[in-house]
């Protein structure tokens, strides 16, 4: 039974799903823009749907927002500029309030960056994935080695003091030499934060379906070791399982989700979870993902894609799926406070993690080396009909 004293931070994520050319590892509701994007129409629907949600949040203050999908840099900076200037007249923000924009290196979109910052974006997250022309090739990027560290040195000229590189490794074929030289391109290029990890098979992609020949885990774990420890070298601290950022640059947006923070969740297929207080109950909600279908149904209120209120058990695992994945763990207070749950329904299973060598022995609850590896055999220990009560 749920027993808030109070309300965890609240978080605001945008969601613009259009982009170049689908991706074969893509499992994000992302699509192929086949005209000329609707920005006006689509900033409508969004302050719209932000229009609708207001009251469930009601006094309380944004902390960041994240615009993600997609492709959002293929917006305009003026569409991008409507729609920052339309949330801040709706929604009480922090006055350092971290505003994070997706971006990729496609020429097309580097001369925007400098009008985005003037904006009001503060941080770019910049799709690289790889600065190997051949395994760009390979995993269907539409931009080459040039391009990427081109996007990383705008990003520093128009004047990001904090910006994000994604990078993945296990590439297909991908040796170890490679993934570190990958690597160690990136970490040159100085961003602030670097978001490395692997690339998985996701049902529902084109990769799902017909795999590529990857690497086999002795060369993923080789790749990962080694590189884990040039990012260290480098000065760069991870705070999560394929995070890194230099000292205070650690990014607040997805810090809030990983910690269980409330959010909200505006555009086609964005997701949502608000605490209420009033009733004990988190409640969690989203929207139509195809854009043609949110779009005619947002302004009658029919853009919900479905809704629920997750029980107890559900909101256990959920926690843990996201506080495990951060170097640092979690207090029984934080636990307790997010989740409006006594900690007593987690003390025997981890228990048995401690003894399966998957959890420290000490608060704060965190994995050890072993269970950052088997993260899922971790879980697990936690999922209900799994033979533990």
């Amino acid at each position: 039974m749920f027993h808030f004293t109070a309300l965890p931070p609240l978080a605001l994520y945008v969601h613009i799903p259009w982009c170049v050319r689908k991706c074969p590892y893509c499992d994000f509701n992302s699509h192929a823009a086949q005209d000329s994007l609707p920005e006006r129409q689509y900033v409508d629907a969004l302050l719209t749907d932000l229009d609708q949600e207001l009251p469930s949040v009601w006094g309380r203050v944004v902390s960041s927002i994240f615009i993600g999908g997609g492709t959002p840099s293929l917006f305009s900076a003026e569409a991008i500029d409507r729609l920052l200037v339309g949330i801040r007249a709706r929604l009480q923000c922090k006055p350092d309030l971290e505003i994070t924009l997706e971006a990729n290196p496609g020429t097309v979109e580097q001369g925007r960056f400098r009008e985005f910052r003037a904006a009001g974006v503060n941080r770019l997250s910049i799709g690289v994935q790889s600065f190997n022309d051949d395994l760009l090739q390979r995993i269907g990027r539409i931009h080459g080695r040039r391009e990427a560290i081109r996007a990383a040195e705008l990003a520093h000229d128009a004047g990001f003091i904090s910006f994000n590189l994604d990078l993945m490794f296990g590439l297909p074929d991908q040796t170890p030499s490679q993934a570190l030289t990958d690597l160690a391109t990136a970490m040159d290029l100085e961003p602030a934060h670097l978001s490395w990890y692997q690339l998985t098979l996701e049902p529902n992609t084109y990769f799902h379906h017909h795999p590529p020949e990857l690497p086999d885990d002795e060369q993923i774990w080789s790749m990962q070791q080694q590189g884990q420890a040039q990012l260290q070298e480098r000065d760069y601290t991870q705070y999560e399982v394929s995070a890194y950022a230099r000292a205070g640059r650690e990014c607040r947006h997805n810090l809030n989700y990983w910690r269980y923070g409330d959010y909200l969740g505006i555009g086609a297929g964005a997701h949502q979870k608000i605490t209420d207080a009033a009733a004990q109950c988190i409640r969690r909600r989203w929207k139509l993902k195809n854009p043609r279908d949110y779009l005619a149904a947002v302004d009658t209120n029919r853009h919900i894609g479905g809704s629920n209120e997750p029980d107890d058990q559900e909101v256990v695992l959920e926690f843990l799926m996201n506080a495990l994945r951060l170097n640092a763990g979690f207090s029984t207070a934080n636990f307790e406070d997010t989740t409006g749950l006594s900690f007593d329904l987690l003390r025997p299973t981890l228990t048995r993690a401690q003894q399966r060598g998957l959890l420290q022995e000490n608060e704060p609850w965190r994995c050890t080396e072993q269970g950052q590896r088997f993260l899922n055999d971790l879980l697990t220990e936690f999922v209900p009909d799994n033979g533990h009560a």
